[in-house]
């Protein structure tokens, strides 16, 4: 980094540290050898979504049974009709090129006896297009990113520095800017963890690859890192924002009261012939859907919190105990220890799960090349709305989806990078006039309070009346918020939360707006109009 006075120069700035945000930085880096490129993560290096993603990546692989045509309309029928038909097909025939970079870099998918990779199946699929690690492939390819990372000299990596605002015109010029205005993004403002200080970067580009909102719901997959910090900024700077209505809700985590994030039971498990059971024990997909157990995820976790709700149980069952203990135990060996570890024999035992957020489906739009609305400012992963998804993702989608648009970020910015130049006048951030904020249970409250507000009110059922309440309640929080954040000496906790609210508002908001119930998004006073 090139420190003047202080403000910190870096030519590339990404903000997050999952495959979105590492494969963007390495390929900048290889290509401008000589530019700067710095990522800053909140947490540690390796905690992202991707470290959590157990499932895998999918691609068509194996040419000789599947084909690029059946991998699109696989994600065309889950995206329920909302999907971008040009942007699925470019992120599936591109998928093949990105996972061999990845396997370039080290990383190491499961092989068969005879040498060919293993190809899992999840629901959706029509074929078996799964690459994976285990059950922890996530895990396998942020370990390959970050050695890679890590020899790679032009690369930076700031660890707990948690970014707080994108800087653009509105903090050069100290005006209100409105969503209609040519906007550019000059770079952030970012907290040190350790020294509390907030620094301010002055970047030519900046990559958005902050994740997901997970933690805006009491029962979630994703780590506590996941905020909603990336939306909320884009949403701030006055970027253009779509379809975060469609929450994707995984329909099996593990039923264990007490523990959070809720521990994923990966769809590859059903992949694999795992059934569905009721607290009766008997079966109930076919009442549902004629593909089962390997449904799409949204129709899937309507059918378990139908199956929930009739019965007053609190969980559903997964049934594992016909399969093969030897390849169950090989393939999915972290959740067969975890499952131990709870008492739990998958030989003999049922596994209790319930549904649980898993993935925001809409985000801050981009176009086929990552650039957002704002100038200068490029995003990737599932911060992103790119038309891939659509109202519901197709499983082991997420992490393509950040390979490739990642990848046509850095090949637009090679043809317009030496164009870019620093902006001279940017504001250092100015945190006169504040206070210690003494009064951390608020914070603690407040949370709380958007978890229980969004879970009850904009989960997988929804209401018109569900909303207007969760609207009610969140505008009161965004006052008492905001009140407390302009006076208070800042902190990560302070800013999550600020982060928390704005995501759940824009959730809360869009779900207000759509007319019709589509693959994550289900209302039920529009039952009649959709029939």
């Amino acid at each position: 980094m090139i420190a003047d006075k202080n403000i910190i120069k870096t030519d590339f700035l990404v903000i997050g540290s999952g495959v979105a945000g590492l494969t963007f930085a390495l390929k900048s880096a290889m290509h401008f050898k000589d530019s700067l490129i710095t990522i800053v993560t909140k947490n540690e290096k390796n905690e992202c979504n991707t470290k959590y993603a157990q499932g895998g990546v999918a691609t068509v692989w194996n040419k000789t049974v599947d084909t690029f045509n059946q991998h699109i309309e696989d994600t065309l029928i889950a995206g329920d009709g909302i999907c971008d038909k040009e942007i699925v097909k470019m992120v599936i025939k591109e998928a093949p090129d990105r996972l061999q970079e990845l396997m370039d870099w080290g990383t190491k998918f499961d092989k068969t006896d005879d040498g060919k990779y293993a190809l899992g199946r999840e629901g959706g699929h029509s074929q078996n297009r799964i690459l994976h690690h285990k059950d922890i492939t996530g895990a396998e390819i942020e370990r390959a990113l970050l050695a890679k990372v890590k020899n790679t000299p032009n690369i930076e990596f700031l660890d707990y520095h948690f970014a707080i605002d994108l800087i653009t015109e509105h903090q050069v010029t100290k005006k209100l800017i409105t969503r209609k205005e040519k906007i550019t993004c000059y770079g952030a403002y970012v907290l040190d963890e350790k020294t509390n200080k907030v620094k301010t970067f002055s970047s030519k580009v900046t990559m958005l690859a902050s994740g997901g909102n997970g933690q805006v719901y009491s029962t979630t997959t994703n780590p506590v890192v996941a905020t909603g910090d990336g939306i909320a900024m884009a949403y701030r700077a006055k970027a253009e924002i779509s379809e975060v209505e469609f929450i994707q809700f995984h329909p099996t985590a593990l039923y264990n009261p007490g523990e959070y994030p809720a521990f994923l039971i990966s769809e590859a498990v059903r992949g694999d012939g795992a059934i569905l059971r009721n607290f009766k024990g008997e079966k109930f997909m076919h009442h549902y859907d004629e593909r089962l157990d390997l449904a799409p995820r949204d129709i899937v976790a309507r059918a378990i919190d139908s199956e929930l709700k009739k019965s007053g149980s609190s969980n559903v069952f997964l049934d594992c105990t016909h399969l093969n203990y030897d390849a169950f135990k090989t393939h999915f060996p972290n959740i067969t220890e975890k499952c131990l570890g709870l008492g739990i024999d998958v030989r003999t035992d049922y596994i209790p799960v319930i549904p649980a957020q898993h993935y925001i489906c809409g985000g801050v739009n981009v176009n086929k090349n990552g650039k957002t609305s704002i100038k200068n400012l490029y995003a990737s992963g599932e911060v992103t709305r790119t038309g891939l998804h659509g109202a519901n993702r197709l499983a082991s989608n997420s992490l393509l989806e950040g390979l490739v648009f990642s990848h046509n970020a850095f090949l637009n910015l090679t043809k317009r990078f030496q164009k870019i130049l620093f902006h001279k006048n940017i504001p250092v951030w100015n945190d006169s006039g504040v206070v210690k904020n003494m009064e951390k249970i608020l914070i603690t409250h407040d949370r709380n309070e958007v978890k229980t507000i969004m879970s009850n009110y904009v989960g997988i059922v929804r209401s018109n009346e569900r909303l207007r309440r969760a609207e009610k309640r969140l505008k009161v929080l965004y006052k008492d918020n905001k009140r407390l954040y302009d006076h208070s000496e800042l902190s990560v906790d302070l800013c999550e939360l600020r982060n928390l609210i704005t995501t759940a508002y824009l959730v809360t908001q869009f779900s207000k707006k759509r007319k019709e119930n589509r693959g994550g998004y289900f209302n039920i006073d529009l039952i009649k109009k959709t029939v």
